[in-house]
């Protein structure tokens, strides 16, 4: 079973280098790695993140959110004070059954963020990406955690909490951990009337190493989804995956070769290492 590398890749209409900044000085131990003016790569607290300037086409929503656990009350003030500056709030900061001290708020470049205390007691602070399975998508998201771990290496189902028996959502995922190549995610159903699905907006990049692990991701997730240029596909729940060789970085920065490379990107579906490496 393959192991790679998942990069949570945010869409922005040539916001990327604005908004990795910021995010930098709200994060602890935050560094932009790499930029050209098409793409932006950053580490929140060591969380790896791609800002793409990609234009107008589509907007960041909150089906994909950054779950964002702190160790102190202090802490969670403090980041939900920096990042709702310019933005607004979905769930108001305050005491949740679930959590002390827990908001959800859409910052001032569209992405979503759900900052919370740590109910374990733990000191250290941690983002994930946090799914949120609504509409025709809902009731869908232990079958995405099932299917998602079975393509995976290193994969595992952490906690599954289910809404319980008797009530409206039966059965249907409250609140889920697993982890994709060691890489923690969390999945919820949303249950209620939302405007809002899976879109391009936040997309889950794999970075590959050899010509049979971008076939594998690419094949097992687009069962029952679609394929889309330049590497890009949709998985059957509608949620965006690039699928990308790891030398991509260094190609498209070669003064040579990066031209061309890029050519060659805009012409396939799925990503071929060796027409990129001719190219």
């Amino acid at each position: 079973m393959y192991t790679n590398a998942i990069t949570s890749c945010l869409w922005f209409d040539g916001q990327a280098k604005e908004a990795a900044t910021f995010y930098g000085a709200v994060f602890k131990s935050s560094k932009i790695t790499s930029e050209n003016p098409m793409v932006v790569t950053f580490e929140l607290n060591g969380t790896k993140f791609m800002g793409l300037n990609g234009g107008p086409m589509f907007k960041i929503n909150p089906s994909i959110s950054f779950f964002v656990t702190c160790g102190s009350l202090e802490e969670v003030n403090e980041i939900w004070d920096k990042l709702i500056d310019g933005g607004k709030a979905l769930m108001p900061i305050d005491t949740y059954p679930w959590s002390e001290r827990y908001g959800w708020l859409q910052d001032k470049f569209g992405v979503t963020w759900q900052i919370s205390i740590a109910n374990d007691g733990g000191t250290e602070q941690k983002i994930r990406p946090s799914m949120l399975f609504t509409s025709n998508q809902f009731g869908k998201a232990e079958e995405a955690i099932r299917h998602y771990t079975s393509i995976f290496g290193d994969s595992t189902t952490d906690l599954l909490i289910l809404y319980p028996d008797g009530g409206d959502h039966a059965g249907k995922v409250m609140y889920s951990e697993f982890q994709l190549s060691q890489q923690p995610l969390i999945a919820m159903d949303g249950p209620g009337v939302h405007e809002y699905t899976f879109n391009e907006g936040v997309s889950l990049m794999i970075s590959c190493e050899t010509q049979a692990e971008i076939d594998h991701y690419w094949y097992k997730l687009t069962e029952g989804g679609a394929e889309s240029m330049c590497g890009w596909l949709k998985d059957k729940f509608g949620v965006s995956w690039q699928v990308v060789p790891s030398i991509i970085g260094k190609l498209m920065s070669n003064p040579e070769k990066g031209g061309r490379a890029m050519q060659a990107i805009m012409k396939m579906r799925k990503l071929d290492i060796e027409t990129l490496l001719n190219a």
